[in-house]
């Protein structure tokens, strides 16, 4: 049987092709492969009937709600660039931001990064708190507050940092958690819905949020952003529950066999897309977990404007064309990988998203910068689709809540670290109406950004290689080779 069990949620499966029930009200299930794989959950033999009409109608309604968290809390990170380029701008409401592009990314990335390294502590709740709709309506508040208090105050690392993303970490797993459960075949494909979310979201925020901030100002546009994702984020936490035959506490803590496993630390390593060729332990905090894949789009904006010439508008809407190749990205990725593997479609998808940095952002010109906007999207899309089920697949389903978790973890600390160290590649610079500063008739500008595209590159490639290693290793400690992995 292939169910997906995620964050310490269990199921208790018989080897027997007969269904059986215990306990009261179906509290702990027994059901049969074939029940399993037609419905996709467990339940006793004398409601089956019922459920599976009621689960098909929850499975609806958990995508869409799925797709509507994703949409707000992947689609304001990944707009944050709109942000980026106003905070550094003469324009700026906040004076002390003014071309302090290294100061102002890490106000975004800690927000971001925080969505993924509240796993450390949102997983063990959602493994023992029985009510995940508290949780999740709690997250909606704080992610919302975060962004609602910033219109008030110049303390963007308390609000837009810090309290978004304590409340967008509590918002996203829950959901993230508790969704794929019901959900048997066609995993990759289901995930890649829900996530698609996030592109779809970028898509739409971008140009609203431009529209706001050039309309109303900074200050009205975060109060409206904030109650639109307040307004959205109840139904949706209305909709989270345990059900009655899945464990509520499961396994939170490393196994510490895990840990000295090679693909475990380089699985970690590539989710935070820092992957040094000489692998310290993941404890040693003094080398800085950069992520790759977040530069481009943090910083997207800022090119359009500073070095291409465009428009504040036009430099939203190629954001947001970046977030809807992304979105359906996510949904063709999780085909593929249901097709031709998991791990092989990550690979590829890594690998691709580095090399296409290099061939295209390098010294773009605007024809080539639309064609890495787009490209970029492609093939970055099936990353965040396919890590969930990856990690299931190599270390199991008894493992997935602790691995998951720490995974996470990791992965947004170097989400914390990426885009800032970019900020002081670029330095301080002129914006637009000012007049670039030339040396030898070569835009100092384009070269400092070439320089960040060549470290988005290295990171993201350097990634790749860690993926392929995690291939090639967890073929090993199972002892054969697939080619579909």
């Amino acid at each position: 049987m292939d169910f997906l069990e995620t964050y310490g949620l269990e199921l208790t499966v018989p080897n027997s092709s007969s269904a059986s029930s215990a306990g009261r009200g179906g509290d702990n299930v027994t059901v049969s492969d074939s029940h399993a794989t037609m419905t996709g959950i467990a339940e006793p033999d004398h409601i089956q009937p019922a459920v599976a009409r009621l689960t098909r109608q929850y499975q609806a309604l958990l995508l869409l709600s799925g797709f509507f968290m994703t949409f707000h809390v992947i689609g304001i990170n990944s707009v944050f660039g709109i942000f980026q380029e106003l905070y550094t701008s003469p324009e700026t409401p906040i004076l002390d931001a003014q071309r302090q592009d290294a100061l102002v990314s890490l106000v975004g990335t800690i927000g971001s990064g925080l969505t993924w390294s509240g796993s450390i502590f949102v997983n063990p709740l959602v493994a023992r708190v029985e009510n995940l709709k508290a949780i999740t309506l709690t997250g909606v508040v704080l992610m919302s507050l975060g962004l609602i208090l910033a219109s008030f105050s110049t303390k963007l690392y308390l609000t837009q940092a810090l309290l978004y993303g304590v409340g967008s970490s509590m918002y996203y797993f829950p959901i993230m958690s508790i969704t794929p459960i019901y959900f048997d075949r066609h995993r990759g494909f289901a995930m890649g819905v829900i996530l698609a979310g996030s592109g779809i979201g970028g898509m739409v925020i971008a140009p609203t949020l431009q529209f706001l901030l050039t309309k109303y100002g900074a200050p009205w546009g975060l109060r409206i952003l904030g109650i639109w994702n307040l307004a959205t984020g109840i139904p949706v936490a209305c909709v989270i529950r345990h059900r009655a035959g899945f464990g509520s506490r499961g396994r939170t803590r490393i196994n510490m066999g895990l840990v000295k496993r090679g693909t475990f630390l380089y699985q970690a390593s590539f989710s935070s897309r820092f992957a040094p060729f000489k692998l310290c332990r993941l404890t040693d905090h003094s080398r800085p977990q950069a992520a790759g894949n977040v530069i481009p789009t943090i910083y997207l904006t800022s090119y359009s404007v500073s070095v291409l010439d465009y428009s504040r508008s036009t430099g939203s809407l190629l954001l947001a064309v970046n977030s809807g190749v992304n979105s359906l990205s996510r949904i063709a990725m999780g085909i593929l990988a249901d097709n031709v593997g998991r791990q092989n479609t990550m690979i590829g998808s890594v690998f691709l998203s580095g090399l296409s940095v290099f061939a295209l952002w390098y010294n773009a010109p605007r024809a080539r910068y639309i064609a890495f906007i787009i490209l970029y999207a492609v093939y970055a899309g099936g990353y965040n689709a396919l890590l969930p089920t990856t990690i299931t697949e190599i270390y199991g389903l008894e493992n997935y809540s602790s691995v998951n978790g720490f995974v996470y973890f990791i992965r947004g600390m170097g989400a914390i670290f990426g885009a800032p160290l970019a900020g002081v590649i670029l330095g301080t610079y002129k914006r637009n109406g000012d007049s670039p500063v030339v040396l030898g008739g070569i835009n100092v500008l384009q070269i400092r950004f070439n320089n960040v595209a060549v470290y988005s590159g290295i990171l993201l490639v350097a990634a790749g290689i860690c993926v392929s290693y995690v291939r090639w290793s967890d073929a090993r400690d199972k002892g054969r080779w697939r080619w579909k992995a």
